[in-house]
């Protein structure tokens, strides 16, 4: 196929930070995961995905984490469109752009957010509807997150937090996200989880149900990760707290406030003591 005979749409989907309102762990299962029971939610901002008709195959990523991944890793975009290609019979190629501005290994579902996206827009280009049970099987096979990342609305996930019953959202609710970028194993944290099961998360509005949950692996991070407890304590210490809670397995941490005015003093606040922490100043949906 010649160059000008390839179909030049451009489509661009955005992939969301995930974040874990609460994360209650339950159990170890025999398959090696862990029965959970978390309140996940989306900021208004994270990473792009661009995908693009091309000859052949090509991952191009920019933005300030690109060189954490590579152009060439074997990462969850180029999974997710292999996956996709085989779940749905497409051999047409595609030149996939990731603007990376989401930091790694940091427990606000980048990866998992990043292959959502790339299905997304693969199933706007052929036609597939987002309710159909292949894209869900698919998601489900790129991993826990993915399904959830694949909806992108506040949600309750139970099982390995991949069965999903969408919940009311936070209505824009101003907030902070913050990492001391520092890398922390989802692994490992999960690995240090003392098996302790301390409750279900409940019944209520979203926003009760994340102030009276928790987030189980918190402790096991803070001992891999320290600085999640500094963090913590920092993002509590300002003005117009709602809510702050560690997202996942870490090391990002975030803080539901009252306003907009108060999120923006605090990320000031927060940037002057702690400059080389990354942060981001969103919305959650």
């Amino acid at each position: 196929m010649s160059a000008t005979t390839i179909d030049t749409i451009v489509l661009v989907e955005p992939a969301p930070a995930k974040l874990n309102l609460a994360l209650h762990v339950r159990a170890r299962r025999a398959d090696g995961y862990h029965a959970l029971e978390t309140l996940f939610a989306f900021a208004r901002d994270g990473d792009v995905v661009t995908l693009a008709p091309a000859e052949r195959d090509s991952l191009s990523v920019t933005g300030p984490f690109a060189a954490a991944i590579g152009d060439d890793a074997d990462n969850l975009v180029v999974r997710a469109l292999a996956a996709f290609r085989t779940a749905f019979g497409v051999d047409e190629c595609y030149a996939i752009s990731l603007d990376k501005r989401l930091p790694i290994a940091s427990g606000i579902g980048g990866g998992s957010a990043d292959a959502a996206a790339t299905l997304r827009a693969l199933a706007r280009r052929h036609g597939v509807g987002r309710d159909d049970a292949r894209l869900d099987a698919v998601a489900r096979v790129l991993g826990a997150d993915v399904p959830a990342c694949l909806l992108g609305r506040a949600a309750l996930g139970t099982g390995r937090g991949d069965d999903l019953v969408p919940t009311a959202g936070l209505d824009d609710c101003p907030a902070l996200l913050v990492n001391p970028l520092e890398k922390v194993s989802t692994a490992a944290v999960f690995a240090r989880w003392d098996g302790v099961d301390r409750g279900a998360i409940g019944e209520g509005g979203t926003l009760a149900l994340a102030l009276a949950g928790r987030n189980d692996l918190q402790p096991a991070a803070e001992a891999i990760a320290p600085a999640v407890r500094h963090l913590l304590e920092a993002l509590g210490q300002q003005a117009g707290v709602i809510l702050t809670r560690m997202s996942g397995s870490g090391a990002t941490c975030f803080a539901l406030f009252d306003d907009g005015a108060t999120r923006d003093a605090a990320a000031a606040a927060i940037a002057a003591q702690h400059p080389a922490w990354w942060q981001l100043a969103t919305a959650v949906a």
